[in-house]
C-alpha cells in the first residue's frame, strides 16, 4: 500500500511540476525575500524556504524572489521569470567548484560570491554569460533575445556571433539566438526599444525595488526615469445616460479701458527779471546861515591892488 501511495505522489509530482521528488536532492541556497508569488519545485516558495539543484524558480507577473546561495552568491528574479540552478559543486572551503544557471525567461539580477569567477556559468538562449567578480543585471526575452547591463567588475558575453567584452559600468550587450551580437556600448532608452519591452529592466528603471545588499549597485545607469508603472486601467461602470445641458455661453472679454493720455511737459518758468540799479543819491542841500565862499573874488581883489613897495 505505503509503495502505491509513494507512487502516485511521484506520479502527481511529474504532472504538475516536472520532476521526481528525492531525497538525495541538495541544497544549495534558500530565499530571503519573496514578494507577491514565486514557486520552486514543491510548490510556494516562501523566506527561508531552501532552493535545491536542478529546481526550477518561477515568479508571477508581479513576482519578485531574492535568494543567497552557500558561497555567498545572490540572485534576484523578477516579475515573470524562469531560471533552473543546473550545476552546483561546493568544496569544502566555502566555495564553489561549479554552479551554472540556465535562464529561460524574464529579469535578474547577479552578484557573485566568494568562488572564483571560473566557476560561475550564466546559460542563456543566445549565449553565455561569463562572469568576472561581476554585479550585473541581465534579461532573457520571450523570444530568447538576451541584454546584459554591467554595473561592477568586468564580465563577458559570447554567442554564435562571437564574444563581446563588458569592462565598464552600464556597459551593455544585446544578443539574439540567431547569432546577432550588438557592439558593447552604454545602455540607455534605446534598448528599451530594441527589446521590445519597456519592463525589461525594472532593477535598473525602478519599478521593482530590491532590498538589503541587492540594491543600490552601481545606480540606475540613466533609466530611473524611463518607466511608468500605470495601473491597470478600471473596468468601465454603468452610468445612466442624461442628455447633455448646453453649455452656457462664454462672457465676452471686458474691453479694454484706454491707455490714459500723457500729462504735457510743465512750460518752463521765465528767468526772473534782473533788478533796476538804485540811483544815487543826491548832494544834500546847504544849510541856511552858511557864507557862501567868495574865494575867486577875493584873488581877483589882491590882483587889482597896487604893491606898495614903500612899506618894506
Amino acid at each position: 500500500m505505503s509503495y502505491l501511495r509513494r507512487t502516485a505522489i511521484a506520479t502527481l509530482c511529474v504532472a504538475l511540476y516536472g520532476f521526481i521528488p528525492t531525497q538525495a536532492a541538495e541544497r544549495v541556497g534558500e530565499a530571503i525575500r519573496i514578494k507577491t508569488e514565486v514557486t520552486g519545485a514543491s510548490g510556494p516558495l516562501a523566506v527561508k524556504s531552501p532552493v535545491h539543484r536542478d529546481e526550477r524558480i518561477r515568479t508571477s507577473k508581479s513576482g519578485l524572489g531574492q535568494f543567497v546561495f552557500r558561497d555567498g552568491t545572490k540572485l534576484a528574479v523578477g516579475w515573470g521569470s524562469s531560471i533552473v540552478i543546473d550545476k552546483f559543486v561546493f568544496d569544502d572551503s566555502r566555495s564553489l567548484q561549479k554552479l551554472t544557471v540556465m535562464a529561460a525567461k524574464g529579469t535578474f539580477r547577479w552578484i557573485s560570491g566568494n568562488s572564483k569567477h571560473t566557476a560561475y556559468e550564466i546559460l542563456t538562449p543566445a549565449g553565455t554569460i561569463g562572469v568576472r567578480g561581476t554585479v550585473f543585471d541581465f534579461y532573457v526575452g520571450g523570444d530568447g533575445t538576451t541584454a546584459v547591463v554591467l554595473l561592477s567588475g568586468a564580465a563577458q558575453f559570447c554567442g554564435p556571433g562571437g564574444c563581446q567584452q563588458l569592462t565598464r559600468r552600464c556597459d551593455c550587450v544585446v544578443a539574439k539566438p540567431n547569432g546577432s551580437l550588438t557592439d558593447t556600448r552604454r545602455v540607455n532608452r534605446g534598448v528599451l526599444r530594441t527589446l521590445g519591452n519597456q519592463n525589461a529592466l525594472p532593477f535598473l528603471s525602478g519599478s521593482q525595488k530590491l532590498s538589503g545588499g541587492f540594491g543600490n549597485i552601481g545606480g540606475s545607469c540613466g533609466l530611473a526615469a524611463a518607466l511608468e508603472v500605470k495601473p491597470p486601467p478600471a473596468p468601465p461602470s454603468r452610468v445612466r445616460e442624461i442628455s447633455p445641458t448646453p453649455e452656457k455661453p462664454p462672457k465676452p472679454d471686458k474691453p479694454h479701458k484706454p491707455d490714459k493720455p500723457d500729462r504735457p511737459d510743465r512750460p518752463d518758468r521765465p528767468d526772473r527779471p534782473d533788478k533796476p540799479d538804485r540811483p544815487d543819491k543826491p548832494d544834500r542841500p546847504d544849510k541856511p546861515g552858511d557864507k557862501p565862499h567868495d574865494d575867486g573874488k577875493r584873488a581877483d581883489d589882491n590882483e587889482d591892488r597896487p604893491h606898495d613897495d614903500s612899506r618894506g
